[in-house]
């Protein structure tokens, strides 16, 4: 009987397919990631004409919470070449969301020699999604986490006179929004570890405390402010996805299309 559980197993089966050897995942890996880099570095040069106008949108989340508490809204740099670094940054950050669709692609490329054929057809799907989701991350950052977190900061602070520099605030921005962009594709992560028969609907609604309990510490670790209301703001979407996956993982999991295809 254990053997032929391991024969039904679907990552024995997938073993059995005809692949690639290490040292060509590891070629393929190299390959895609070098892809990656050029389509990211298009994406900068694409971008970097327009990063003074796009560092405007970067500014003005502390610029309104500036204002609400009747404080200077100009930054201020410590180091002549910061300015300058600082429109690299705001380049490359802009250049990986132009080029997100194009990165993604890579992904799915290097994902999809693992894939029965039939699976394949999850390209579009795939691409749409991971690309929505990171752009959601990244808007939800933008418009709803930082700004509360950083008026909650200014204001715990306003007896002083700040001295905002533009690098640690756009590192601070930059941190965030990225960050909240890759939490974002949780969903797509749980498709892929259920598709392959790695995880299931079961187990992660039995095990959903403990997965609650995980992304409330990711928030804490990543969310700039201390206080409880701000970790919330940042966990609930996370908590969101991650129920919305146990759905994801029922749907895809190969028992469940097993038993869909004997019927």
């Amino acid at each position: 009987m254990p053997d032929q559980l391991l024969e039904d197993h679907p990552l024995k089966s997938r073993m059995d397919l005809p692949g690639m050897s290490l040292l060509e995942h590891l070629e393929e890996l190299r390959r895609r990631i070098i892809w990656s880099i050029v389509g990211i570095g298009i994406g900068f040069l694409a971008c970097w004409h327009y990063a003074e106008i796009i560092y405007g949108y970067v500014q003005r989340p502390v610029t309104a919470a500036l204002e609400a508490n009747h404080m200077p809204t100009k930054l201020v740099y410590l180091n002549p070449t910061e300015p300058f670094e600082l429109f690299i940054k705001t380049g490359i950050v802009a250049g990986i969301f132009l080029a997100s669709p194009f990165v993604l692609y890579q992904v799915w490329m290097f994902i999809s020699p693992g894939l029965y054929r039939n699976e394949k057809k999850y390209v579009v799907p795939f691409l749409f999604s991971t690309v929505a989701l990171f752009l959601a991350g990244g808007f939800f950052g933008y418009k709803l986490v930082f700004p509360e977190a950083l008026t909650f900061l200014i204001e715990q602070g306003k007896q002083f006179q700040p001295m905002i520099t533009v690098s640690e605030y756009t590192d601070l921005f930059l941190a965030v929004i990225l960050g909240l962009g890759i939490v974002f594709e949780l969903p797509i992560i749980i498709f892929f570890l259920a598709l392959f028969g790695i995880v299931d609907a079961g187990f992660l609604w039995r095990n959903a405390r403990y997965a609650i309990l995980i992304i409330f510490f990711l928030a804490a670790i990543l969310t700039p402010t201390t206080d409880i209301l701000n970790m919330c703001i940042f966990a609930a979407p996370m908590v969101i996805l991650f129920f919305f996956s146990i759905g994801i993982a029922w749907f895809v999991h190969p028992k469940r299309r097993n038993r869909k295809k004997a019927a």
